[in-house]
């Protein structure tokens, strides 16, 4: 599914109904949302005005691909450290590395992409 930021409720939509198609447990669906959306969310403000996201299952977990165009400098990953307790943003990919069994971020000269990894 191709988005931009005013498609975020859309991606919601189609996260959740992946989730349950591939049986999720009701319970864990909330916390598999808010992460999906911080990592699509900072996919269309931080890296290009369209971005993609693509999900699947692979060995009783459900993955989701956020990809956009843009890429950040290589360094240190972002989202590993705790914001400071008075932090109005940069919380996204830390919230999602906490609400998901493993997150990786690759980037590059075609874009950055997130998967993420649910147990189901």
């Amino acid at each position: 599914m191709t988005f931009c930021v005013g498609d975020l409720p859309d991606v919601r939509d189609f996260a959740a109904l992946q989730a349950r198609r591939a049986g999720m447990v009701e319970g864990d669906i909330g916390d598999y949302l808010v992460a999906v959306n911080e990592v699509a969310t900072n996919a269309v403000t931080h890296g290009a005005a369209k971005a993609r996201v693509r999900v699947w299952c692979e060995g009783g977990d459900l993955l989701v691909d956020v990809h956009d165009d843009g890429h950040w400098i290589p360094g240190e990953a972002p989202g590993m450290i705790a914001p400071h307790d008075y932090s109005t943003s940069g919380m996204g990919l830390w919230v999602a590395r906490r609400l998901t069994k493993k997150l990786t971020l690759k980037t590059g000269a075609n874009g950055t992409n997130v998967v993420m990894r649910f147990k189901l």
